[in-house]
């Protein structure tokens, strides 16, 4: 199993604006026939080293995290954090 995670500092970290990030993350659910997991979670602390959202989303293979890439689906997601997020880092790795 192939697990992503995704970490995301918006330029705005207004609860308003997590919110409806995450509301927007979460809609990827059911729509991605290889994502097989799907966690989506704001941040608790919020200090200055936190990143405000965190994406976690299970694979069975390399070859569907590649098909999720880009997927429809997904690029519409993409297309809407390019515009709200302030940095972003990601890590994939294999359990």
């Amino acid at each position: 199993m192939i697990v992503h995670v995704v970490l995301f500092k918006l330029k705005d970290g207004s609860p308003e604006s997590v919110a409806a990030t995450v509301k927007v993350l979460e809609g990827l659910r059911g729509r991605i026939p290889v994502l097989r997991e799907l966690e989506v979670g704001a941040d608790v602390l919020r200090t200055d080293r936190s990143f405000d959202l965190a994406l976690t989303a299970s694979f069975d293979s390399l070859e569907d995290l590649q098909a999720y890439q880009v997927h429809p689906a997904h690029q519409e997601v993409v297309a809407y954090i390019a515009g709200v997020r302030e940095s972003v880092v990601a890590v994939d790795y294999e359990r």
